[in-house]
């Protein structure tokens, strides 16, 4: 039996793209660099090139996950419709839920792996890009007079925390009822955050 080959065209992108299939089927306890290596049709070693450990992997796997949802959220901020607070917090709720219902099992490791004291700088920074994202339209809205507070950051981690929940609590709701019911927890949201 011939050896595998060592090379591969863009190995690192190969194996984040197998790894987040794996964990979206298998869970992160599946996840082994031997077996995606084998997928890609390399050499039990080459994966150690781009990832020194299962953590190294994970944390790419966490990176690529936060960048992709804060270019989603800053895409849908930059798109709303118009630059109310409410209308910009919904198109930042829709994308949020959206990619924590499609993508459950990356935003479950994303999240574990944000709270990991072995995290790497480059994935504490990308936090806090998802975080400032998610904080400007509450900035944003607090400076129109739309809502009410000085300190934006309870705000954003209230939003958030309702976010996640709703995504979760909906998780295998059709998406007709999740769109209806999301509008329905910002209304809730901003009436509760209405400056009196």
């Amino acid at each position: 039996m011939a050896d595998r080959p060592y090379h591969h065209g863009d190995l690192r992108a190969a194996l984040i793209a197998s790894a987040e299939r794996a964990l979206a089927e298998r869970g992160p306890s599946a996840l082994s660099l031997r077996e995606l290596a084998r997928e890609a049709g390399v050499s039990h070693a080459a994966p150690g090139r781009h990832f020194k450990d299962k953590q190294a992997l994970l944390d790419a796997l966490a990176l690529t996950g936060f960048d992709r949802l804060t270019g989603r959220l800053e895409h849908a901020l930059d798109t709303a419709e118009d630059t109310g607070a409410r209308t910009r917090v919904l198109a930042l709720a829709r994308t949020y839920v959206g990619f924590a219902i499609d993508s459950a099992a990356l935003l479950d490791l994303m999240y574990a792996r944000k709270h990991d004291s072995r995290a790497s700088p480059q994935l504490s920074s990308a936090v806090e890009r998802l975080l400032d994202t998610v904080v400007r339209p509450i900035i944003d809205g607090q400076a129109g007079g739309e809502i009410a507070g000085d300190d934006p950051g309870p705000v954003a981690a209230t939003v958030s925390a309702a976010l996640h929940g709703f995504a979760s609590l909906n998780a295998a709701t059709s998406p007709e009822k999740v769109e209806e019911s999301l509008a329905e927890v910002v209304r809730v949201l901003f009436e509760g955050l209405a400056p009196r």
